[in-house]
């Protein structure tokens, strides 16, 4: 059973976090990248899809090509980012799944209609998405996820070899610089969103 975080914690990670448009020098490193994804693979996903495929960008070369696939004011953010990251959805993921949800034999098949694949996809990969935020927050880093790209150029540039990856959106990556964000925008009250039935 879980323990709740302290409040140091919950800051760190929603209160007191926030979505970063420019980062300090301090550089991101391989070894950084795989402690955030040893993380967010960690969060659950539907019969454990794990659906979600992450392209981390660290060379220049690399930021440069996705800026150029993105608008103006997100191309400067990818250009002068110390990381950036492509969260990516597999169409293909229940092949993946007799060792990923090896106790449900026939969960392959489970997924057979292309729609309800799509939906399963994104829906994951998304929730994936969310937990790289959390894990890289947990880790000291902060982010800046964004969409403003052309899903189709960037499919074609970073997976024409694979055409079952499909871009769901991307992320800055890095140390963040308190100058470059706004104010904090409102937040709803409870009562404003939801119900308890």
């Amino acid at each position: 059973m879980g323990r709740p975080l302290d409040d140091a914690g919950l800051d760190t990670i929603f209160r007191t976090a926030r979505t970063y448009n420019g980062y300090d020098d301090t550089p991101v490193t391989e070894a950084d990248i795989r402690r955030i994804y040893d993380l967010l693979k960690m969060g659950p996903t539907s019969a454990n899809q794990q659906s979600a495929r992450f392209v981390w960008l660290l060379s220049q070369e690399n930021k440069d090509k996705l800026a150029d696939l993105s608008s103006s004011a997100n191309a400067a953010k990818i250009r002068k980012a110390p990381a950036a990251v492509i969260i990516a959805m597999d169409l293909a993921f229940s092949e993946q799944l007799p060792w990923l949800f090896p106790h449900a034999p026939t969960a392959k098949d489970w997924f057979a209609d292309p729609e309800m694949r799509h939906a399963n996809a994104f829906r994951n990969s998304s929730l994936q998405g969310a937990y790289f935020i959390i894990a890289a927050r947990a880790l000291g880093f902060d982010t800046g996820p964004m969409s403003g790209f052309d899903n189709a150029k960037v499919d074609e540039a970073f997976f024409s070899d694979q055409p079952n990856l499909k871009s769901n959106f991307i992320a800055t990556l890095g140390h963040g610089d308190p100058s470059t964000i706004f104010e904090r925008l409102p937040r709803p009250e409870f009562d404003q969103f939801n119900r308890v039935v």
